[in-house]
């Protein structure tokens, strides 16, 4: 009887325990609930349904993805984001990672200002960068004007050959610097033993580089890469913006995200667009995951 007794304290200790520690997740919960799960279902719930003018709201469950696979506009511009993400993302992190292991190398004189510099586009707000470099592209009055008129050649970004190349430009230009910084943080947890038992063995500069710092900077390199992907299937703001410069050459359907933003706010289409956004959420997650999958594996070789 006394040992049942001894018991039942120890038993109600551990579950105040556990109910203090869930009271500690309640505001996390509360705040995800709202922000992310609230939305997400009504996404779903209004991508049920279709608004008709003669007819009213009705129930239509699938039909709405069904049309959205089978929209040509939709798969054009799913197409057009994704040659972005194959050709810009590369050359992106690529340019980060030489980046990451100059600075890293301690032979470039003054660190601070080259990392502080690399890293300042990406404070700059978006629209400021393409507004910036929209006025350079231009033929007439930009930087691009005035280079075809010194070298008397008519090369315009602004034209349907190199409008996504122009895009990529802003793209690379914002966002090479953070990158650059997930990779050199990786680059500093390294341990500077591993350093002196490469000297030791006589190991070069490009040894170390692809024996150590390479190994070392996997991880942040999948965490990049997964960040561009989510960013490239995202590509909003900086087509957006452009399509003022170039309305003939921007359309509506540009992008998935710029397609599903005019169907919502200009063709009063919220739950075709809702069924668009559901299409391209569960496309980059799949590529996300899929990209994590094979660089967790690479990682444990």
């Amino acid at each position: 009887m006394s040992s049942v007794v001894a018991e039942r304290p120890g038993q109600v200790r551990k579950v105040r325990r556990r109910l203090t520690g869930l009271w500690f997740t309640v505001p996390f919960l509360l705040v995800f609930v709202f922000v992310f799960i609230a939305p997400l279902a009504y996404t779903i719930w209004l991508s049920l349904f279709q608004t008709k003018l003669i007819g009213g709201t009705s129930f239509v469950g699938a039909d709405n993805f069904v049309a959205v696979f089978q929209d040509p506009k939709f798969w054009e511009g799913l197409g057009r984001v994704s040659l972005f993400l194959l050709v810009q993302v590369p050359v992106m992190l690529a340019m980060a990672l030489v980046a990451a292991l100059v600075i890293d190398s301690a032979r470039l004189h003054g660190i601070r200002f080259f990392r502080i510099a690399m890293f300042l586009p990406y404070a700059v707000p978006s629209v400021a960068a393409v507004l910036m470099w929209g006025f350079m592209y231009g033929e007439r009055f930009g930087l691009v004007g005035n280079l075809n008129g010194w070298l008397g050649t008519d090369f315009s970004v602004l034209s349907q050959q190199w409008l996504l190349v122009g895009i990529g430009n802003i793209v690379t230009w914002s966002f090479m610097g953070y990158n650059m910084l997930i990779l050199y943080s990786s680059l500093k947890a390294i341990s500077p033993e591993l350093y002196e038992a490469a000297a030791l063995d006589g190991a070069g500069q490009l040894r170390i580089v692809r024996n150590i710092k390479l190994p070392a900077v996997q991880g942040s390199i999948v965490v990049a890469v997964i960040f561009s992907i989510i960013g490239s299937f995202q590509l909003f703001n900086e087509p957006n913006i452009m399509q003022k410069l170039v309305p003939n050459l921007i359309s509506t359907y540009y992008t998935p995200n710029m397609y599903a933003y005019n169907l919502s706010f200009t063709g009063q289409q919220v739950n075709y667009a809702a069924a668009l956004a559901i299409i391209m959420g569960v496309v980059t997650a799949v590529i996300a995951y899929v990209v994590q999958l094979r660089g967790n594996r690479e990682a444990l070789k």
